[in-house]
């Protein structure tokens, strides 16, 4: 998997199972009756982060659900592997996929139909389930499985932790989740920017966002989405082993050192990310200053500004330039 190439945008037809539109529910995720939301150790993927988030498996693993999130079979599934995996605290993420919206992963998976399930270590998908599972079956990957995929991914040294991204149940996450397509809506000035980020260029995507920033240096959507950009471009398709292993071989270099809290980054490992390079400046490498500085400042853009993390490293990164 994580040497395979995704062409977002390829058709799949027959991805979606036809008897699934006879159960298609006007309720968008969120809402009350609708699909269950996404918050704390649960996420929503699209083509456009799904090599990202494949490279995140090589920290923690993942638990993979392609699924139509209007199909309202699907819910109480969703709903307990969503409440499975939040109550360990981010030993493991249950990643969910639209496969009606995003018919290239299913293509990639050799996915028929929904649901589908996959877990995921180290780039690698194992498949767990196709079709419609009973009661008893979910409970069985509930209760069974999923801590089977945890130890598997221990024993294979992939044993970090997931980020949280929020309480599923709070008002933001509802209100997320019921505005469906609307929370996808993109500004127009970004709109080329967006759509150079969705076929996988993120190198342009970030060329596109500077642009906007020339124009609104106080944009900080656009400011976000450019960081992630540069990042993607970077080091999206990196082998984290490889990486890794070689930050540790050099501890003085700090290309290996930069391409190593891209990882982390990119993992959601935004402490470790901050760390890393902070360390590094304060073991006496002053010579490289700007060149990490240039690179914590993109890092800063990334989390919202009350992160406490950020506030931290800010005040650390000030002290360590003087």
């Amino acid at each position: 998997m994580a040497d395979q190439q995704f062409h977002p945008g390829v058709s799949l037809a027959g991805a979606v199972d036809l008897e699934a539109l006879k159960h298609q529910v006007k309720a968008e995720p969120g809402q009350v009756g609708g699909a269950p939301a996404a918050g704390g150790y649960v996420i929503d993927t699209n083509e456009n982060t799904f090599q990202a988030m494949v490279q995140t498996s090589a920290t923690f693993p993942i638990l993979m659900l392609l699924w139509v999130p209007t199909d309202d079979r699907l819910f109480p599934m969703a709903r307990a592997l969503g409440d499975a995996v939040n109550a360990l605290d981010g030993k493991i993420q249950l990643s969910r996929i639209d496969i009606a919206s995003n018919p290239s992963i299913a293509q990639a998976l050799q996915v028929q139909g929904a649901p589908a399930l996959f877990a995921l270590i180290g780039g690698r998908p194992m498949p767990l389930l196709q079709g419609l599972p009973g009661d008893d079956e979910v409970k069985q990957l509930c209760d069974e499985v999923i801590p089977k995929i945890i130890q598997a991914a221990a024993q294979a040294g992939v044993s970090g932790t997931a980020p949280y991204s929020g309480d599923p149940d709070s008002d933001a996450a509802k209100s997320a989740g019921a505005a469906g397509a609307g929370a996808d809506q993109v500004p127009p000035e970004h709109a080329e920017a967006h759509r150079l980020a969705e076929e996988g260029d993120y190198a342009g995507a970030a060329a596109e966002y500077a642009r906007v920033l020339e124009s609104d240096p106080h944009d900080a959507l656009a400011a976000r989405e450019r960081a992630k950009a540069l990042l993607l471009a970077r080091s999206g398709q990196a082998n984290v082993r490889e990486v890794r292993a070689a930050a540790a071989a050099a501890p003085d270099d700090v290309e290996a050192q930069l391409a190593v809290a891209d990882i982390d980054m990119i993992g959601g490992q935004i402490q470790d990310a901050f760390d890393r390079l902070l360390d590094f400046l304060a073991a006496g490498h002053k010579a490289d200053l700007d060149e990490v500085r240039k690179r914590l400042l993109e890092y800063f853009a990334i989390p919202e500004p009350t992160d406490e993390r950020l506030k931290r490293a800010r005040r650390r990164l000030a002290t360590l330039m003087y």
